[in-house]
C-alpha cells in the first residue's frame, strides 16, 4: 500500500499531540546545581531532534528512512523552525524534505513534510556514473564544469534510484546550473531542476584579510542620489567589499571587486557599470538591515553570509544562479538594472532557496519563488522609505526596462497581459513568472487592502473588500510562513503555513489571522487540509525585555540589567525569572526572582577573577502559568576602558547630500566599554533625514542612527548608545553625518562619546 506524506500538522492529524508533546532536554540525574538551563535554541532544536526521530505524525518514516537536521532558524513568536532531510539507506531523498516547530520551551508546535510515496528501492546503479555524467551534459549546449555525480532517491509518487549531476553552462543563450537526475537504473532524464532563475523580463516589439578595515564610502547612485556604502580599506586600498557581512561584495562580470586608491565610487550615470555597483551594494545591505530589524534573520542566507553580485551582464535582464546574482542593462541600454527591487528581488531568491525545501521544483513553487523575490522587493523599498525610489508594489518601475514601465503590478497583476490576479488550476502549468501574480495579489491586499489611501485600487476575486495590516506585520506574516516551506511547496500549503504563522506572532489579535485569511480567499486559494479555521485571543500572556541590551565588565566586576516585564493579554500573573548562558565563573541574581507581569526586576551578573575574556550571550528566561517568554543580553568580559568622556565643538554645516566627517581623539585605557555613549548637539530642519555612524580608531563603524520617516523634528541634542565589539578606546574617534535628502540644512555644532 501506497503511504502519501503529506504538507500537514501534528495538530490536524493527530488531534494536538505533536503540538502539546514536550521533550525532555536534562539528563534525569541533572540537578538545577549543576546544569545550567539550555538555551531555547537548543532546547527547540532537542524537541525537533527526538520528534523527528520518533517520527511524530508526518514524520513517520519508512524501513531504513531517517531524517537529518540541516538547519534551524530563529522565526517570531518564540519558535524554531528546523529544517531536515530525509535518507534511505544512507542516501539523500530529494524531495522528502521536512520541517518541525519547536519552542524555547521544548513543545513541538508543528510539521510539514515534502509529499513522497514509501521508498522502496535498489541503492544499486546499473549504470557508470560516467554514463550519467554524459547523459546530464547533453542537456546543456554549452557545458563549463561538472560536479561528481552523486547516487540519491528522487521522492515522489514512484520514487527511484538516481544520480544527481550538476552541470554549469549555457542553454540556449541562457546561463544555467542545471541539476540532472539520472536514473539509475535505465539512464533516462528523470527531471531536472536549474538554479538560475532569470528575471525573464519582457521584450518589446522588435525595433577579507585581516589587515582590512571597514569603512563608509560614498556612492553616488544612478537610482537614489549620493548615498553611503560599507566597503573594505586593506592597506590603503578600497574595495566594493561589503567587511561585516559575509561574502557581500559587488564586481564587474567574471571580474574582481571594484577596488580604488580612494572611497569615492560611481559617477550618477545609468551606463557605468562602478555606479551600478553602489546600487547594487546600496540595495543588498539595505535589504539585509531589514531582514535584521524587521524580521529577525541573521543575514540573506539566514546564518550570518550572503552572496556576490555581479554587472555588466550584456542581456536585458537579470539573475540568481544559486550561488550569486547578476544585473544587465535596459534595453535602450542608458540604465542597469540595478533599482533596490531588482536587486532585492535576486537576493529574494537566494532566500527562498536558503529556507526549509530549498529551490524545490514545477511550476507552481517557481511562481511562488519569483513572487517571493517580488515581494523582498517591496519589503526592501519600504524599508528604505527612499524619497528619490518611492515605495511601492510595482517591480522594475525605476529601470523601465523595455520602455514599457513596471514589469510586474502586485495590486493588480493582470495589468500585465497574462498575469492572473487570482489562483486557478492552471496555475501549475503556467509559466514562472506570470505565476508569481496570485501570490503577489495577496501580499498586496494583506499589506494594503483593497482600498488603500494614496495607493492603486486592488479589486478582489470574490468582490470582497478588504484592511490591510501594513506591511511590516504582512512581512512578517510571510516570511515566518517560509520558514515552513519544503520542496514540494504551493499556494494551499502557503495559505495554511501563513495562516498557523499570523496565530503565533499575533496571539492576542484576531485581526492579522483573519486578514490573511480573507487575503488567500479574496485571490481564489481555498482551505487547506489541517489549516486553521479560526482565531480565538488567547488568554493571559506576557513579555520579558531587558535594559540595557548589552554591558561590558572586568573580570571580578559585575553588570547590572533591569528586567522589564509587561502583561499583553488578560490578566497579570506571577512570572519567574532565571537565566542561562552566563560566562564561567558568573552567577546571575534577581532581585526579586519573581515579579507580578507589568513590574520589574534588577538582575546582577557577578563575575569572578577567573571569568575569561569574551562575549556572551545570556537568555533571561521569564516562567508563568501561561508559558515562557525570552529575552537575550549581551556580556563583554574583559579590560575596558576608563570610561572618559571627550567633546568635539567645531561647528559643521550638513548640507543637502553632505557628509560631515567630525572626529575625536581618545587617549583612554584598554577596550572602549560597550556601549559607547555619544551625545550629538546641532540643528536641523529635518533630523528624520540625517544617517549617523561611529567610525572607532582601526576603521569599523557602527551605525547610530539610520534615516527616520516623517514628520520632521528638529535635532536639539540627542543621546544614543552603541554597542560596539572588542575596539581600543584610544585613538580617533570618527562621527559620520550624512544628510539623504535635499531641501533641508543644519549645523552640527558639538558631540561627545564616552568609551
Amino acid at each position: 500500500m501506497t503511504v502519501q506524506r503529506g504538507l500537514r500538522t501534528g495538530l490536524a492529524a493527530v488531534a494536538g499531540l505533536a503540538l502539546s508533546m514536550t521533550f525532555p532536554v536534562t539528563p534525569a540525574n541533572a540537578t538545577t546545581a549543576t546544569i545550567q538551563p539550555a538555551s531555547p535554541d537548543a532546547v527547540a532544536a532537542s524537541a525537533a531532534d527526538q520528534a523527528a526521530a520518533a517520527g511524530v505524525d508526518h514524520l513517520r518514516r519508512g524501513a531504513n528512512e531517517d531524517f537529518r537536521r540541516v538547519g534551524l532558524t530563529q522565526g517570531g513568536g518564540g519558535l524554531f523552525y528546523a529544517a531536515y532531510e530525509r535518507t534511505y539507506r544512507g542516501l539523500p531523498v530529494v524531495g522528502g524534505d521536512a520541517v518541525v516547530v519547536a519552542d524555547g520551551a521544548g513543545r513541538v508546535r508543528g510539521t510539514s513534510a515534502a509529499e513522497t510515496a514509501t521508498i522502496s528501492v535498489d541503492t544499486k546503479a546499473k549504470i557508470s556514473a560516467a554514463k550519467a555524467t554524459e547523459v546530464a551534459r547533453g542537456q546543456l549546449s554549452k557545458v563549463d564544469s561538472v560536479v561528481a555525480p552523486k547516487l540519491v532517491v528522487l521522492a515522489g509518487n514512484s520514487p527511484k534510484l538516481a544520480y544527481e549531476v550538476v552541470v554549469a553552462g549555457t542553454k540556449a543563450t541562457a546561463p544555467s546550473n542545471l541539476h540532472v537526475f539520472v536514473d539509475g537504473a535505465t539512464g533516462a532524464v528523470l527531471e531536472t531542476r536549474d538554479d538560475v532563475k532569470m528575471s525573464n523580463f519582457p521584450t518589446a516589439a522588435k525595433k577579507s584579510t585581516s589587515n582590512e578595515l571597514g569603512t563608509l564610502g560614498a556612492g553616488n547612485s544612478y537610482y537614489v542620489g549620493n548615498v553611503t556604502i560599507d566597503t573594505t580599506n586593506s592597506g590603503g586600498t578600497y574595495t566594493m567589499r561589503d567587511p561585516q557581512r559575509s561574502n557581500i561584495s559587488c564586481a564587474r562580470q567574471n571580474g574582481s571587486p571594484y577596488s580604488g586608491p580612494d572611497d569615492n565610487w560611481g559617477n550618477g550615470s545609468g551606463t557605468d557599470l562602478e555606479t551600478a555597483c553602489v546600487d547594487t551594494l546600496f540595495g543588498v545591505q539595505t535589504e539585509w538591515k531589514m531582514l535584521s530589524e524587521w524580521l529577525g534573520r541573521n543575514g540573506i542566507n539566514g546564518n550570518g553570509g550572503g552572496f556576490p553580485a555581479y554587472v555588466g551582464l550584456n542581456q536585458v535582464n537579470a539573475y540568481w544562479n544559486g550561488s550569486s546574482t547578476t544585473f544587465g542593462h535596459s534595453q535602450d541600454n542608458q540604465r542597469q538594472a540595478t533599482p533596490m527591487d531588482v536587486v532585492a528581488h535576486e537576493y529574494g531568491h537566494a532566500i527562498f532557496q536558503t529556507t526549509p525545501g530549498g529551490a524545490g521544483s514545477g511550476n507552481e513553487n517557481g511562481g511562488l519563488n519569483e513572487s517571493t523575490g517580488d515581494i523582498f522587493g517591496a519589503i526592501t523599498e519600504h524599508y528604505a522609505n527612499n524619497a528619490k525610489d518611492v515605495p511601492d508594489y510595482d517591480v522594475g518601475e525605476g529601470v523601465n526596462l523595455v520602455g514599457q514601465g513596471p514589469i510586474r503590478y502586485m495590486n493588480k497583476p493582470s495589468r500585465i497581459s497574462g498575469n492572473p490576479d487570482c489562483y486557478t488550476s492552471s496555475i501549475p502549468n503556467t509559466e514562472v513568472h506570470a505565476a508569481a501574480g496570485p501570490q503577489n495579489h495577496w501580499f498586496y491586499l494583506l499589506s494594503e487592502g483593497t482600498a488603500p489611501v494614496g495607493k492603486p485600487a486592488s479589486p478582489t476575486c470574490n468582490n470582497t473588500s478588504i484592511t490591510g495590516i501594513g506591511i511590516q506585520k504582512a512581512a512578517k506574516i510571510f516570511y515566518n510562513g517560509l520558514l515552513k516551506k519544503t520542496s514540494s511547496w504551493n499556494h494551499k500549503a502557503a495559505r495554511k503555513a501563513t495562516l498557523e504563522a499570523a496565530l503565533a506572532l499575533y496571539p492576542g489579535s484576531c485581526t492579522e489571522f483573519n486578514t490573511t485569511k480573507a487575503a488567500w480567499d479574496a485571490i481564489s486559494v481555498t482551505a487547506a487540509t489541517g489549516e486553521p479555521t479560526s482565531c480565538t485571543p488567547s488568554g493571559p500572556d506576557f513579555s520579558v525585555g531587558v535594559t540595557p541590551a548589552s554591558g561590558s565588565v572586568k573580570p571580578g566586576e559585575s553588570a547590572t540589567v533591569t528586567v522589564n516585564t509587561a502583561t499583553v493579554n488578560g490578566a497579570a500573573q506571577s512570572v519567574k525569572l532565571t537565566a542561562s548562558g552566563l560566562p564561567a565563573g558568573a552567577t546571575a541574581t534577581f532581585n526579586p526572582d519573581t515579579v507580578q507581569s507589568g513590574a520589574s526586576s534588577t538582575l546582577t551578573i557577578a563575575t569572578s577573577a577567573s571569568t575569561p575574556d569574551g562575549t556572551s550571550t545570556i537568555t533571561v528566561t521569564g516562567t508563568a502559568a501561561s508559558g515562557t517568554h525570552t529575552a537575550q543580553y549581551k556580556l563583554t568580559v574583559g579590560t575596558g576602558g576608563d570610561l572618559r568622556t571627550y567633546t568635539n565643538d567645531t561647528d559643521y554645516a550638513i548640507n543637502d547630500y553632505g557628509t560631515v566627517n567630525s572626529p575625536i581623539s581618545s587617549t583612554a585605557t584598554g577596550n572602549a566599554v560597550s556601549p559607547v555613549k555619544v551625545t550629538v548637539t546641532g540643528t536641523h530642519t529635518c533630523s528624520e533625514d540625517l544617517r549617523i555612524s561611529l567610525r572607532a580608531p582601526d576603521g569599523s563603524t557602527y551605525s547610530v542612527k539610520p534615516t527616520g520617516s516623517l514628520p520632521c523634528t528638529d535635532l536639539g541634542t540627542r543621546n544614543y548608545s552603541v554597542n560596539v565589539t572588542n575596539e581600543v578606546a584610544a585613538g580617533t574617534w570618527t562621527l559620520v553625518v550624512y544628510d539623504a535628502y535635499a531641501q533641508d540644512t543644519g549645523t552640527l555644532s558639538s558631540w561627545s562619546i564616552t568609551v
